[in-house]
């Protein structure tokens, strides 16, 4: 049985282990990397996933300014440990952490992914036409979804990170387990 709950602290070294075994060290070059360094996601929305007490999945959503529209989450990233991966565990996920954002009242979603797999979801390219990410970015792969009605009608503008600073006593160990990463 897979349990989806909030993510915890002790699951942080489980969740970056699991995000270099899907993504390996390129993971830290990506421009959506730099929306989230040195943030927090956002409260109550970093989800893990557990089988008898290991870590299956991951999501996390982080707070943006997406231009002109204001507040919006950033999705990512989504990962399935590949001993269960094509059971549809993303899938249940995507729609916890959709559902709980909603719920929320957060208005838009915005990642860099797959069109295929999460246009199945409501995203799309149009969703964030006219907005831009601070580093270089496939426009293909950078989707949006309105969970609000008209909430990125008309957006227009820079994604910027916003929300809650990490402690700066995570950030050592963060940028190390970067480095190591990368070497």
């Amino acid at each position: 049985m897979i349990e989806i709950r909030e993510e915890h602290a002790v699951d942080v070294p489980a969740r970056e282990r699991l995000l270099d075994a899907c993504f390996g060290a390129s993971r830290f070059a990506k421009t959506s990397e730099r929306l989230r360094e040195g943030r927090l996601p956002a409260r109550r929305l970093a989800l893990a996933a557990t089988r008898q007490g290991r870590l299956v999945g991951t999501v996390r959503l982080w707070h943006v300014e997406a231009g002109s529209a204001g507040p919006a989450l950033l999705l990512g990233p989504l990962a399935i440990d590949p001993a269960v991966q094509g059971q549809g565990l993303g899938t249940v996920m995507m729609h916890a952490a959709l559902g709980r954002a909603e719920a929320l009242g957060h208005g838009a979603v915005l990642l860099v992914g797959d069109a295929p797999y999460y246009a199945r979801f409501g995203f799309s390219e149009a969703g964030a036409a006219g907005l831009w990410l601070p580093g270089p970015f496939e426009r293909e792969r950078f989707l949006g979804l309105e969970l609000r009605e008209n909430a990125l009608s008309d957006a227009a503008g820079l994604l910027r990170a916003t929300g809650r600073a990490a402690p700066a006593e995570a950030l050592p160990a963060v940028a190390a387990g970067a480095r190591r990463r990368a070497a």
